[in-house]
């Protein structure tokens, strides 16, 4: 997959997983950068640790990048929330 891709199924992934994960808005470049890792911690853990395939072309890619940013913003918050 050509680099303009990646960076756009990053971008939606980011922006999947924030949507879904409210309060963590990072703005654009850091969706991107979520998804994109996102999609390595999702592929990782649904492909390697979990055996689960959720497709193959773009709308796979998405769904286990929405997954891995998902993981990864809970993460985030949770070692960075603030104590009140």
């Amino acid at each position: 997959m050509g680099i303009i891709a990646t960076l756009v199924i990053g971008a939606i992934a980011g922006w999947l997983g924030g949507t879904i994960y409210k309060g963590s808005g990072l703005g654009l470049i850091g969706n991107i950068i979520v998804g994109i890792l996102g999609s390595s911690v999702g592929s990782w853990l649904l492909g390697g640790v979990f055996n689960i395939s959720l497709g193959e072309g773009w709308i796979g890619s998405i769904l286990t990048g929405a997954i891995g940013a998902i993981i990864i913003l809970f993460l985030v918050n949770l070692i960075f929330k603030k104590k009140k």
